[in-house]
């Protein structure tokens, strides 16, 4: 799932600023949850993981984490750890928060950073980098008056 497509029905809609407070909320609970517990699982020993945003679904029950590790490195074993103790974290979680519903944890990886450096990769290649130099002005448009 792409970080651009969203969760409601409402054709092109972006979410309501009910999702994004909650969203945000979960956020910043889930960063103090992994930052304080220690969770034993090989594939998240020693890691540091960064919660970029939290998604939320309308009926704010189902909650889409998008996390990166510290340096990027062994990201899909770190979000099936994630995902692996997700309802060990859901029930932190349900501590942490006060809202009707502990909304059930789906972690994937957060692409963008990768986007953004290939983006940059792409900026920096010489056949671009000539195209996006600014071009002196042409006197063929010059107004005859």
């Amino acid at each position: 799932m792409s970080r651009q497509s969203h969760h409601n029905r409402g054709g092109g809609q972006g979410p309501t600023q009910r999702q994004l407070r909650a969203g945000e909320l979960v956020r910043h609970a889930l960063v103090e949850i992994l930052r304080e517990e220690d969770i034993t699982d090989p594939a998240l020993e020693g890691v540091s993981v960064t919660v970029t945003e939290v998604r939320m679904s309308p009926d704010l029950r189902h909650a889409t984490c998008f996390v990166e590790p510290l340096g990027g490195g062994h990201a899909a074993d770190v979000v099936a750890g994630l995902n692996r103790h997700a309802k060990f974290l859901r029930g932190r979680l349900g501590r942490h928060i006060e809202m009707k519903f502990t909304p059930d944890l789906r972690f994937l990886h957060d692409e963008s950073f990768n986007e953004a450096a290939r983006m940059d990769r792409l900026f920096h290649d010489p056949k671009v980098a000539q195209d996006l130099r600014p071009q002196p002005p042409s006197d063929s448009w010059k107004d005859e008056d």
